[in-house]
């Protein structure tokens, strides 16, 4: 195929953009255009289900309403995620999160009361305080309820009870809850709502979550599964644990990694495709291609040019 010049016109769609970087043959360029068509493919799959993994630090950032587009239209079937998805997801409906820098000065901002996320600036009061007070309530209703529940059903419970807020549909986890895909938390003491757990537990020592349970129904997910893809961005817990299931139904048959880190190092995070398939948590026909970049910038791209598509 001829590597050809980026033509640019007035009145482009994203998608005809992207059109033009597959076109182009190089760099990255090339393989965002690939991703956005093995995207599509796994989508319009009607015997795929399709799984979406990504870390929390994403959903600090305006990226939440990308995701949360993701689940409200539907594109995806299962969110492997981390805890501070949830922590983030939540601390927004009620409280802001502020635009702040990279080289800010973070003994300034721990006397004054403020966290930062790479450039985001989060002050106490719109995470672990907020958190705690909205949560401890909530979970005194689930507990009245259910005294064990898995971490996919936590996440449900919660979303239902955003239905009423005022911002409660602005939320990722109002829109699993409402379109009932499911959102499983592997690491869930791991962030705010894990602490508010164990906060819950020390008076509620019939409370149990049953991550066993999580472990089931993505079994039946998985087994059940003619054809799986996975969107996996950036590493951790969350890309393993989509993965790893998947090993046990002859591998994905279409994967998009979206990631910074690089495979020499051996970390989870960086580790290619190719090194998946030696596992088997990728089928050796997948179809697949890894983006190398920032996950901010790439996948407002991607979605946008898939809803021109879908």
């Amino acid at each position: 195929m001829i590597v050809r010049d980026i033509e640019i016109k007035n009145n482009m769609t994203v998608s005809e953009l992207i059109d033009e970087f597959y076109k182009s043959g190089g760099f990255m360029a090339k393989e965002l255009a690939v991703a956005v068509r093995i995207i599509e493919e796994m989508v319009k799959d009607k015997e795929c289900t399709v799984f979406l993994s990504f870390p929390a630090c994403i959903v600090a950032t305006g990226t939440r309403g990308i995701i949360r587009e993701i689940v409200r239209r539907r594109f995806v079937d299962v969110i492997i995620t981390t805890c501070g998805t949830i922590d983030h997801d939540l601390a927004r409906i009620w409280r802001n999160y502020y635009h702040g820098s990279f080289a800010l000065n973070d003994l300034e901002l721990r006397e004054r009361g403020m966290n930062r996320i790479g450039n985001v600036v989060v002050p106490n009061e719109s995470y672990g305080m907020i958190i705690e007070e909205k949560i401890q309530p909530i979970l005194m209703e689930i507990y009245e309820e259910k005294k064990r529940i898995s971490t996919k059903e936590l996440i449900w419970e919660i979303g239902k009870r955003l239905e009423n807020e005022e911002n409660g549909k602005s939320s990722i986890i109002y829109w699993c809850y409402k379109n009932r895909i499911p959102v499983f938390v592997p690491g869930i003491t791991d962030g705010a709502l894990g602490s508010q757990l164990w906060i819950f537990y020390q008076t509620h020592r019939d409370f149990v979550i049953d991550v066993l349970r999580d472990e089931d129904e993505l079994s039946d997910i998985v087994f059940n599964a003619k054809r799986t893809g996975a969107i996996v961005i950036g590493g951790g817990i969350s890309k393993h644990h989509t993965i790893w299931w998947n090993q046990f139904k002859d591998g994905l048959d279409y994967v998009v990694y979206i990631t910074t880190a690089v495979e020499w190092d051996g970390s989870l995070s960086g580790a290619s495709v190719r090194e998946a398939v030696s596992w088997g948590k990728v089928n050796e026909k997948a179809k697949h291609v890894t983006v190398y970049g920032d996950a901010t910038i790439i996948l407002p791209l991607i979605v946008t040019a898939l809803m021109d598509r879908i």
